[in-house]
């Protein structure tokens, strides 16, 4: 074997010990794994400015392709690591091209670019899918292929996108041949604006920070942002427990809730909420005071955070299963002073009280046993009070809330 061969065997051996798999969402109209097209023109002068770059970067214009097609597919999958068929050769045969879009600048990622397609170039004769078989891999490398020179060739079975650039009588255009079982043709045009897109950050200003920018046209952001929403529609002026109290009004005897084998109509869950409101209002609670609900996500925990509503308070969820340091933590600094809990769930909330003197534990059995009336509470909550505290772990790895 001579030295050139070898070193392409260890070249590809690199490449596709790297691994990876690129998948494109997938948004059919059209269930039949039928085969479409969809061209659309690169003006003119971005074909000159186009140009003007790779003289002035000292790279080819493939490399600018190939690093928008890179930050496309990067869009498209979410992934910084990116997979694509690349056509090396002029037999319009694709090879496995790798490449990483985790670079600051449009520049960085030209120069990634021009690097590797430099790799796939210098070692392109070699039989890439013998190696394959060779090293016992079976799945298709990639379903999506870029060709700088526009061959076109075929898709098989594997390739769901085939991208290349087509130069025709002075005039370039994208030329993309799709499987309709994966795109349909909206699809596809949206994927060729987001190239056509990327070319044009790419020479409006290279040294850009690319994530920075959206791929996205002004249409498109419009129609996700406003029209995907549905219909504008007024807000009624109730809070949500007492739109729930109107359900319960209209189908009292309806099934509301079921977990298991236990189920609650709406007069069951609402009457069993207002008794633990009043159980809390017994205990002192005010306006926009702080309740802390440590149960399982069951019919009480339920109860629990209407009960919380309806008397007035904002509600603070914490899993049971927390440690007992986290949840002293989320009490202290969200300044509760009671918790509902029920047995079972307190094998970490009892340490985490016992340093918290202040703050009471109520247990929604003991609650539900009291003598409170089933009556709603009549409780007037405003617009703009506290509502809940949703606590994260936070970027220093102490519990922060967010107070909604």
């Amino acid at each position: 074997m001579g030295k050139l061969t070898e070193s392409d065997r260890e070249f590809w051996r690199g490449v596709i010990a790297a691994g990876g798999f690129t998948a494109i969402p997938r948004w059919p109209a059209d269930m039949a794994a039928t085969i479409a097209e969809h061209e659309a023109p690169i003006a003119d002068d971005l074909v000159e400015a186009l140009r003007r770059a790779a003289e002035d970067l000292a790279t080819p214009i493939s490399s600018l392709l190939l690093a928008a097609h890179a930050k496309v597919l990067a869009t498209l999958s979410g992934e910084r690591e990116v997979v694509t068929g690349y056509v090396a050769t002029a037999t319009g045969r694709p090879v496995p091209c790798r490449l990483t879009t985790d670079h600051a600048s449009w520049l960085a990622l030209v120069r990634e670019a021009r690097h590797t397609e430099s790799g796939l170039l210098a070692h392109r004769g070699f039989p890439v899918d013998d190696l394959r078989k060779e090293l016992g891999l079976s799945g298709a490398p990639f379903e999506t292929v870029f060709d700088p020179a526009g061959a076109g060739g075929d898709l098989d079975e594997d390739t769901v996108l085939w991208v290349g650039v087509a130069r025709q009588a002075g005039r370039w255009a994208l030329r993309l041949r799709y499987r309709t079982d994966v795109l349909d043709a909206d699809y596809a045009a949206r994927v060729a604006g987001y190239h056509l897109t990327a070319l044009g950050l790419i020479v409006a200003d290279p040294d850009a920070e690319h994530a920075r920018q959206s791929l996205l046209s002004a249409e498109e952001a419009r129609y996700q942002l406003e029209e995907l929403v549905g219909a504008r529609r007024e807000l009624p002026p109730y809070r949500f427990h007492e739109l729930f109290e109107q359900r319960v009004q209209a189908h009292p005897d309806a099934v509301a809730a079921v977990h298991g084998e236990r189920e609650w109509t709406y007069r069951e869950l609402n009457a069993r909420a207002n008794r633990l409101g009043r159980a809390l209002l017994a205990r002192g609670l005010r306006r926009e005071d702080v309740v802390a609900v440590v149960t399982e996500r069951n019919l009480d925990w339920m109860a629990a955070v209407l009960a919380v509503f309806k008397a007035g308070g904002a509600y603070l969820p914490i899993e049971p299963h927390f440690p007992a340091d986290r949840i002293a933590t989320t009490i202290s600094r969200a300044e509760c002073r009671l918790v509902l809990t029920e047995p079972g769930s307190t094998t970490t909330l009892d340490k985490a009280v016992e340093s918290l003197p202040g703050v009471q534990t109520v247990f929604v059995d003991t609650a539900y046993a009291e003598d409170h009336a089933e009556g709603d509470l009549g409780v007037a909550v405003t617009p703009d009070q506290l509502a809940y505290i949703y606590f994260t772990s936070g970027s220093t790895g102490q519990p922060k809330g967010a107070m909604c």
